[in-house]
């Protein structure tokens, strides 16, 4: 007759386990967050092993005084929020500095004739130049304040929905008129479909890969 032992989860990884369950955010922070709780959890294992707990007794009591998930994981979303504030002020800066050669004039068939002297056209394109400049300047500030911004904490509190909304608002403005400007500007050339194409691949594809992480700040902020 066989006997059948039953092998119970180890506290510290069951721990690790809900911990990684209950965050999301940026995979290598995660990683490096993840790890750090376990080297803690394992050092407060080991010191209450030396102090004569069994192994088990000494893994549970080390993860009792680490905290409850409750209490623990927004203080590690707090972390990943930070972490992916300054990953979204890194992409809107990328897309927002190749805007300028997008929007070159000469550069692509409908943009041959930036200065057709159409109303429309002229004030569109004034206006998707003065949106992109004060986009770029804002993702330059973005970025410095997701950086060196964080040692003070008034911009640390506040950096990370700051960060995500502007880039939200970024993302709307410099699409919404870069569409129309495309759709105008090519009307009479008969290009709408290269200008939209051109326009999709490099201003509002990449410019929703950065609403993407802008809303994923803000659910972690």
């Amino acid at each position: 007759m066989s006997s059948h032992r039953t092998v119970l989860p180890d506290p510290v990884d069951v721990y690790l386990t809900g911990l990684s369950r209950a965050l999301r955010g940026p995979r290598r922070r995660k990683a490096d967050l993840l790890a750090e709780a376990r080297d803690s959890l394992i050092d407060a294992t080991e010191a209450f092993e030396a102090g004569g707990l069994s192994p088990r007794v000494a893994a549970e009591r080390a993860v009792e005084d680490f905290g409850d998930l409750t209490e623990v994981v927004p203080g590690y979303r707090s972390e990943l929020a930070i972490a992916q504030g300054r990953r979204t002020a890194v992409l809107l800066v990328l897309v927002m500095l190749a805007q300028p050669i997008v929007w070159l004039e000469g550069t692509w068939s409908w943009t041959q004739h930036a200065d057709s002297g159409v109303a429309v056209v002229t004030v569109l394109n004034d206006l998707v130049q003065a949106v992109g400049m004060m986009s770029i300047a804002g993702s330059v500030l973005a970025l410095i304040a997701s950086g060196v911004g964080l040692r003070f904490p008034a911009v640390r509190e506040r950096a990370t929905r700051v960060i995500a909304r502007f880039a939200l608002t970024s993302c709307v403005a410099v699409s919404g008129i870069a569409v129309l400007l495309a759709t105008a500007s090519s009307a009479t050339e008969g290009t709408g479909a290269q200008a939209l194409l051109v326009v999709g691949a490099f201003v509002v594809v990449p410019l929703l890969l950065v609403s993407r992480s802008a809303h994923l700040c803000l659910r972690l902020a």
